[in-house]
């Protein structure tokens, strides 16, 4: 009899003990809070979370993912356990709401930052186009290329479905920003096998008021009006036609503006030859290249030599200094 009551004794905690204790805890959970919850019911449009509340917190289908989903066991199963971001108050019936995509969406933008900082270049199919340009999916963040960086022959609306490198131009997450450029990422691309001084053949894309759009390659130059000859010309339509097959020489390759800047100029044997006589000009290209070429690397070493004269000068103005004050 003794015995049955000690034992009676030692039970402990019982069901409702442990529910009043839940009742007096406060967790003091606040909208921003990631928690760990686990799946404990999943429903046809959302899940049950229970994170160690009093009322189990619930997500919606809306908010399982940075991409569209169309159930929710594609993203999560029964008892699994994951972070979750507490999305907003308690509602009248005392349970939080919970989402998975504004922890992937911070993630996304604190990676796509990370990439920009790197200069890196990535890849992304378009999935939709409109009248400013095309529209892709980074990291899950719609990204938007403006249609002046989007470089191909291509109407803008062929374009979905196809893979394209990118550059980054703008990441914005407070203005939810996130612009490319492929023109850049080709221009890059082609700019590791081009060098300035070099001489390639292009073709005329485009004639501006203020110079030519050549194409070399798959990527667009500029060859400028003030670069097409040592005489004064009007309009680059007095010297090309669109689709002439012209030879230019490079003489600058600006990576971080993705741009190419050209020169006929630079060829001429004579100051005017390009007006008069372009076919001349594309004849002795190489060699005026060449002659080219040998001034820049003298002025170069002229520049290098003169950066060392400076220090060997400062040396001696500081050798002097210091015996005068010895």
């Amino acid at each position: 009899m003794v015995n049955q009551q000690k034992e009676k004794a030692d039970i402990g905690f019982t069901h409702e003990d442990f529910a009043a204790l839940l009742d007096d805890y406060d967790y003091h959970f606040s909208p921003g809070d990631i928690v760990a919850g686990t799946v404990f019911s999943i429903e046809p449009r959302g899940a049950l979370i229970d994170i160690g509340a009093k009322t189990a917190a619930y997500i919606p289908i809306q908010e399982m993912s940075i991409n569209r989903i169309d159930a929710p066991d594609e993203v999560l199963q029964s008892n699994e356990t994951r972070e979750f971001y507490i999305l907003s108050d308690e509602n009248e019936e005392g349970q939080l709401t919970l989402s998975i995509r504004r922890i992937e969406y911070m993630r996304a933008w604190e990676r796509v930052r990370q990439l920009q900082a790197e200069d890196a270049t990535v890849r992304s199919a378009v999935f939709a186009t409109n009248r400013g340009g095309a529209l892709v999916r980074i990291e899950g963040l719609r990204g938007f290329i403006p249609g002046s960086h989007i470089s191909t022959r291509k109407p803008k609306e062929d374009l979905v479905g196809e893979e394209l490198p990118l550059k980054f131009l703008e990441v914005d997450e407070d203005r939810n920003r996130l612009v490319l450029s492929h023109r850049r990422a080709l221009v890059e691309r082609k700019m590791n096998r081009l060098e300035v001084g070099e001489v390639v053949i292009g073709t005329v894309r485009g004639l501006k008021p203020y110079g030519a759009f050549i194409d070399i390659g798959g990527v667009s130059g500029l060859l400028h009006i003030s670069e097409i000859s040592h005489e004064h010309i009007d309009t680059p339509h007095s010297v090309f036609n669109v689709n002439d097959e012209v030879k230019v020489m490079i003489i600058d390759l600006d990576a971080d503006r993705g741009r190419i800047s050209l020169s006929t100029k630079q060829l001429e044997p004579e100051q005017g030859d390009m007006v008069r006589n372009p076919q001349l000009v594309y004849d002795k290209a190489e060699e005026m290249a060449e002659k080219y070429r040998e001034k820049m690397m003298q002025a170069q070493q002229a520049l290098e030599s003169s950066a060392v004269d400076d220090v060997a000068s400062d040396d001696v103005l500081e050798e002097e200094a210091v015996a005068a004050a010895e």
